[in-house]
């Protein structure tokens, strides 16, 4: 038993990195053109965020709708650690996710001991707070006129785009992971339960406070972290990047996919992302089309898309196991000799 699961374990790690090598080469030798790796790198960075909401929202059950605000917050913090103070990239990315974390803490420390929407309320006002805040930051932020010259994760030309996207799916690759085995432990168990049934969670035991802030706490630090990839990708920072609106994408990218489902928030990531780009002549009615996306999922399929397919989870040791099925698959005679 203990040989299969290092096979399976083994195998889902090459399967990964083929994966990983096999895009990146594709995006080098430039097979995907730059306008395509642009948008699947700020669609990987979209999800990463979407499943930081995904955590709070889907599977603990809290609506949370300032995680823009989070986001601005890992942003702000990574380009001002790698412009200010000089500290490398990847150190910066994971500052500004810690900083954003903080403030997920401060924010859910008196709030989410209260029920029903007073925490979709509170981090609504949040994410404008954190926008205002911004705007007058003029030293820090450069206010109204934005964050310029923010360094980007290489300085060559023709490797940027790869590097980009190749940092930009490794942190995804990284977030899923995490909450995958998460959810697999006890403390993801507490958190699923809390979402079902919040008094039955606390009469058998489970500290429902304490895994609100835990679950509500790495969530803001996953946003963190897509707004410190999102900072040297674009070079560039404004408070409108990180309005209302922003946070309503995020919202629709969990409730288009499923609530509680990683493999439906990916999907609809990077489905919201093309589909952003596709209606770009339409950017000023977005607060009329994505209103419109909710009340049509809601009527007519309100589990999300992936509730057409019974919520499944698209799973990597599931395919890992078929490859090892092929490729260590017994003879039948060998098998009688073995009995």
């Amino acid at each position: 038993m203990q040989s299969e699961r290092q096979k399976k374990t083994i195998t889902s790690i090459i399967l990964l990195v083929l994966g990983f090598v096999f895009l990146n080469a594709l995006v080098a030798m430039r097979i995907i053109d730059e306008y395509t790796t642009q948008v699947l790198t700020i669609g990987a960075i979209n999800v990463v965020v979407a499943l930081g909401l995904n955590l709070i929202s889907g599977f603990t059950g809290q609506l949370a709708l300032g995680h823009a605000g989070f986001m601005a917050v890992g942003a702000y913090t990574t380009a001002a650690l790698v412009m200010k103070l000089g500290v490398p990239i990847f150190p910066a990315i994971f500052g500004g996710g810690l900083i954003s974390a903080l403030f997920g803490l401060l924010i859910g420390l008196p709030t989410l001991r209260l029920r029903g929407d007073y925490l979709a309320i509170v981090t609504l006002g949040f994410g404008e707070i954190i926008r205002v805040i911004m705007i007058n930051l003029t030293e820090i932020t450069g206010g109204p006129a934005g964050l310029k010259g923010i360094p980007p994760f290489t300085t060559n030309f023709y490797w940027r785009p790869v590097v980009s996207f190749a940092i930009a799916y490794l942190f995804l690759v990284l977030v899923i992971t995490l909450i995958s085995n998460l959810l697999k432990s006890s403390p993801g168990r507490a958190i699923v339960s809390i979402r079902e049934d919040e008094i039955a969670a606390n009469a058998m035991g489970i500290n429902v406070f304490y895994y609100k802030m835990f679950a509500f706490t790495l969530s803001a630090f996953i946003a963190g972290l897509g707004g410190g990839l999102y900072a040297p990708f674009f070079g560039y920072l404004s408070p409108n990047m990180f309005n209302f609106q922003k946070s309503v994408e995020f919202l629709i990218i969990v409730v288009l996919g499923g609530m509680g489902n990683l493999t439906g928030t990916v999907l609809a990531g990077f489905g919201l992302t093309y589909l952003q780009e596709f209606l770009r002549f339409l950017q000023d009615y977005r607060l009329v089309i994505y209103p419109l996306i909710l009340i049509v999922l809601m009527l007519f399929q309100p589990s999300g898309l992936m509730g057409l397919f019974g919520n499944r989870e698209f799973s990597l040791a599931g395919l890992a196991e078929q490859v090892n099925q092929l490729l260590f698959r017994k003879d039948p005679a060998e098998k009688a000799g073995e009995k």
